[in-house]
């Protein structure tokens, strides 16, 4: 398959990355075409809708390989579950499933017309395979069952960033920082509150521990090149 374009996100590792997308609503993202798809008319009529899917590459564990039976994090990493019963990235065809919302076209910039998306659970320089307009009467099935999966998995602590780091965080990055921290990045199997963390996000070292319910952010500085 061609790569059609690439995202653009405030992910430059996979730690924090929300475990599926539209969890963190406040997340921003671009999807920048390739230049041989940089034509505004492969997008007309795509305005009028509120969600698009894209299809894209877990580009950083291609060359890891694929087992039947995976750990979901969902379940502590403890019981093994068969791969298409899951959503692991460690699969026959690498390949992922999003639905964004769609929140603006550039069209004329100068990498050719951009798709603005938020809650997008895609690191940044994914590649991207497809897009495609969510249909909501025959995408939306209410009546669907979830499996081990059937409740969404709430956010679950409360984040306290204290004012002095609060001053390092660029401008309208706090509300999706703050989302993406209350959804605890931690492995579901990793529950000690001596331990201090890290998460890469928006060009940020995001240092932080968690006690209990509450995540306690210990430093923010810029990231390492």
């Amino acid at each position: 398959m061609t790569v059609i374009a690439h995202i653009e996100s405030q992910f430059h590792t996979k730690f924090g990355i929300p475990r599926q997308s539209g969890l963190v609503e406040e997340l921003e993202a671009d999807v920048v075409f390739e230049p041989q798809f940089r034509d505004l008319n492969a997008l007309r009529g795509l305005e009028g809708f509120s969600h698009i899917w894209l299809i894209w590459d877990f580009s950083e564990v291609r060359d890891k390989g694929w087992t039947p039976t995976v750990r979901p994090p969902r379940l502590g990493g403890n019981r093994r579950l068969g791969v298409f019963a899951t959503r692991s990235p460690f699969r026959p065809n690498p390949i992922g499933l999003s639905c964004v919302r769609l929140a603006g076209i550039d069209p004329h910039t100068e990498r050719g017309p951009v798709l603005r998306v938020r809650g997008a659970d895609l690191m940044d320089g994914t590649p991207i395979y497809d897009i495609k307009p969510y249909l909501p009467y025959s995408d939306c099935k209410p009546e669907a069952v979830g499996g081990f999966a059937s409740q969404p998995k709430e956010a679950s602590l409360a984040v306290d960033i204290p004012e002095r780091w609060k001053a390092l965080i660029p401008e309208g990055l706090l509300p999706a920082l703050t989302g993406v921290l209350a959804q605890d990045p931690r492995p579901s199997y990793q529950q000690a509150p001596d331990r201090i963390y890290t998460m890469e996000f928006g060009g940020l070292e995001v240092k932080f521990q968690v006690e209990g319910d509450i995540l306690n952010v210990c430093q923010i500085s810029q990231r390492k090149s």
